[in-house]
């Protein structure tokens, strides 16, 4: 009895490891990925192998349209430090099994380079989407922006600043929808001025000590007549400085007659907030394919 007690736990993870590798079968079986794919030329100076790629989800089946799928590009997080498109496979597959063609980026990471930067490459990964999407099912006129925690402040930026889409090769901005789950960044000037949470000095490393820098990153300061609508999904149990930037930008976007959808997710921590998405019927699926009309 007691070795069949011992034995239980490994009977349950390789259970649990079955059912995963399962449901990713079955969840890969209606799309096709296309993986790293460099979004600036090899012999641009600078080019980094590892973060100037991303991977393309696309369906199987071919599009009812004859323009083809929306598109969703997705910004990971990771605090401007961390983070890799390949821990976002769920997010792609589950977006082609809904008939959205996905991409999932990398982009360069502080402290080998700072927030200006990392939103130039999220800018050349647009346009390379914009670009190429119709190769793979996309239709580069319906395409919109994605992304969470740090992820989600850099979409805002595409989604607000043409100045930075324009130096990058889009003199018209394309994005036709910015999806925020749990949004950080929206105002890292007047966080970055208040420093009142322990350990916020970590941030100086990718945005810097210069307060213009911070305002210039922001998108909050970016809201203006004209830009696409946003769609907001918040944690319940979220970090304060998160709920309380997002709560002031859906405001800010209501000053301007663009009223966004907010959806505060009772319970929900920050990282569940992206996790939650490895199931195809959640609530933030269902809010996305309503904007982007899959």
């Amino acid at each position: 009895m007691r070795r069949f007690l011992l034995l239980m736990p490994v009977a349950l993870l390789l259970a649990v490891v079955v059912l995963v590798l399962a449901t990713e079968y079955v969840a890969a079986r209606p799309s096709r990925r296309t993986k790293d794919l460099a979004y600036l030329p090899t012999s641009v100076a600078g080019f980094d192998k590892e973060r100037h790629i991303l991977d393309v989800y696309s369906p199987n089946k071919a599009s009812p349209s004859a323009a083809g799928y929306p598109v969703v590009l997705f910004i990971h997080g990771g605090s401007w430090t961390s983070g890799s498109k390949n821990i976002y496979t769920f997010i792609g597959r589950r977006l082609a099994k809904q008939g959205v063609v996905a991409v999932i980026i990398n982009y360069r990471l502080a402290p080998a380079v700072q927030v200006p930067e990392q939103a130039a490459d999220c800018a050349r990964a647009l346009a390379w989407t914009v670009q190429y999407i119709a190769e793979y099912q996309g239709d580069p006129a319906r395409v919109f922006v994605m992304g969470h925690s740090a992820g989600g402040g850099l979409a805002a930026l595409l989604a607000t600043d043409d100045d930075l889409l324009a130096r990058h090769g889009l003199p018209q901005n394309p994005v036709r929808g910015a999806i925020m789950n749990d949004p950080a960044g929206l105002d890292m000037y007047s966080y970055l001025k208040e420093m009142k949470y322990d350990g916020d000095q970590q941030y100086l490393v990718p945005f810097g000590k210069d307060p213009a820098v911070w305002k210039a990153q922001s998108p909050i300061y970016k809201i203006r007549p004209g830009i696409p609508p946003f769609l907001f999904f918040i944690g319940g149990e979220t970090y304060p400085s998160i709920s309380s930037s997002s709560g002031r930008f859906r405001d800010r976007l209501k000053t301007i007659g663009q009223p966004a959808p907010y959806t505060v997710i009772p319970g929900r921590h920050h990282i569940p907030m992206v996790l939650q998405m490895y199931w195809q019927h959640n609530i933030i699926y269902k809010g996305l394919l309503k904007m982007v009309g899959a």
